[in-house]
This record gives structure tokens, sequence and C-alpha cells, in this order.
């Protein structure tokens, strides 16, 4: 038996729907949005510690070269560059733990039963 015809409109209307569903299910949440994922979040840190020891190592070793200082250019940039790189990691994480809390504060609030 074959089937019956659809119109043309109606199964325009049923893709359409299934499309807004499939949609609907796959997106993400508008807070999380604009979010990085933890791993995406540790890989920054990683990358702000070793950015910071290499550029210094590298300021060092231009220091070193054009200032003929023998190692202690190459010593000291290594130095400040880890200091600096300490320093955005951490300013990093506490920026994160800030925004941690702060949702944990947000969803703490929205589940207490509001009190009339």
């Amino acid at each position: 038996m074959p089937k019956a015809e659809v119109p043309r409109e109606e199964a325009l209307r049923r893709l359409d729907e299934r499309a807004q569903a499939l949609k609907a299910s796959t997106s993400r949440p508008e807070s999380q949005v604009g979010e990085l994922s933890a791993s995406s979040q540790a890989y920054r840190i990683l990358a702000e510690l070793l950015g910071g020891v290499l550029i210094g190592l590298a300021v060092g070793a231009v220091l070193d070269r054009f200032a003929k200082t023998g190692p202690w250019g190459l010593i000291g940039g290594v130095l400040l560059g880890f200091a600096l790189s300490l320093f955005m990691a951490r300013r990093t994480a506490n920026r994160l733990m800030a925004q941690a809390r702060a949702e944990e504060a947000a969803r703490s609030q929205a589940s207490k039963p509001k009190v009339d």
C-alpha cells in the first residue's frame, strides 16, 4: 500500500519543528557560552607559566648578547620571567575561583525556597 501524500506545507512544518527541537537539545545555555572548560583553563595557566619563563629566557639572552654580561642576563631573565609567570597564573586562578564562587552563590540562591 502506498503512503498517503502529505501536503508540502505540513512536511515543511514537521521538518521545522524537528530542527528546532534538535537546536534546543544541542545548544548550550546562555550562562555557559562565555565560559571555558576546565581543561582549557588548565592549559591557559600552563601556557602562562611556560610563556613567562621562555620570554624571560629570550630577553636575558638578548641582553647577554648585546651587553656582553655573560650568563647574568640569562639568569636574571629566567628568574624575572618565572616570577612574572607565577604572578599571571595566580591572577588567572584567582579570577577563575571568584567566578566559580559567584556561580555557586547564584545556584544556592536559586535553590533556596522563597519565603513570603
